[in-house]
């Protein structure tokens, strides 16, 4: 399955709800205590915003394909790291609550994780690095029509860069080629064989 075709099969599996309004954390909570056996089906909140959204085989598909390649680059280069996937990121306090497709600190686990990835198929999401500003996470990739966009956490806001500054050494441009590879044992070749000293 190309990767067109996925795109366009999941707009027609994958939707989102984004519920306007004011709704407090104990509203929120209660939603999501009622949710909670609801498969496939992820909710954020930010500001009293609530959003639903679905999740279709090719967004699996695409951040599996991600996870796999990365997690590849760090046991090929050495480094340590903890992958915690889409364990759910909340903070009352700050008023978020979000999952993550897939994340992992660097190095040392801390109070929240080095990068986190996502991949976006459908549009009409909240503000997509706010949720991120909040807890303060370094670097954020965005996935969205077959590009990868790298965001870096500045003061109080993220820039977007060129390259990671977590892993400068990364070729990006090698990873998106990969990722769109339909097999995945020929791009995870292709992969190693592109970061492996020549």
């Amino acid at each position: 399955m190309t990767a067109q075709l996925l795109e366009e099969t999941v707009t027609l599996r994958e939707q989102r709800l984004l519920l306007p309004g004011y709704y407090s954390w104990e509203q929120f909570e209660a939603i999501e205590s009622l949710m909670a056996d609801s498969s496939g089906l992820r909710i954020t909140y930010l500001d009293g915003w609530i959003e639903f959204m679905t999740l279709g085989e090719a967004h699996e598909s695409l951040k599996k394909a991600i996870a796999i390649l990365l997690e590849a680059y760090f046991f090929e280069l050495g480094i340590e790291f903890f992958p915690v996937g889409s364990a759910t990121r909340r903070d009352r306090a700050r008023d978020v609550s979000f999952e993550p497709d897939e994340s992992y600190y660097i190095g040392a686990i801390k109070e929240h994780p080095d990068l986190a990835v996502e991949v976006t198929m459908t549009s009409g999401s909240t503000n997509k690095l706010a949720k991120y500003l909040r807890l303060r996470i370094p670097e954020v990739w965005f996935w969205e029509n077959n590009q990868l966009a790298v965001y870096g956490l500045r003061e109080d806001n993220y820039e977007q860069l060129s390259r990671s500054e977590l892993l400068p050494e990364l070729d990006l441009e090698l990873l998106v080629r990969c990722v769109l590879m339909p097999s995945r044992i020929e791009a995870r070749r292709e992969f190693i064989q592109g970061i492996r000293p020549q």
